[in-house]
């Protein structure tokens, strides 16, 4: 039995986020899908172009930043909040006279 530390090849491609031009592929296809639904809605190539174009040029930003910000948010939203500042409890206060 070795005493020393056992190590194992691991590829980048193990570790590299899965994109498509450069962005996260799930962030891709939506500008792509919500691209084509503004299409269809205004009849307007130009209208669905500009859509794609901003939601891309978002998502392009936001996996430059940071790679795993949508696997962060999508796990946050399912988890229960344990303290809201914004949400006050009322509770009632009695004054009594010496």
């Amino acid at each position: 039995m070795s005493t020393g530390p056992t190590y194992r090849r691991v590829h980048k491609a193990l570790h590299r986020p899965l994109t498509v031009c450069g962005v996260d592929r799930r962030l891709f296809f939506l500008a792509l899908l919500m691209g084509g639904a503004t299409f269809n809605l205004f009849y307007s190539f130009l209208a669905g172009l500009l859509m794609f174009g901003g939601l891309y040029g978002f998502a392009w930003w936001s996996t430059s930043k940071d790679p795993q910000m949508l696997q962060i948010l999508i796990a946050s939203s399912g988890a229960r909040r344990r303290y809201d500042p914004g949400k006050h409890e009322r509770f009632e206060v009695e004054v009594s006279p010496w």
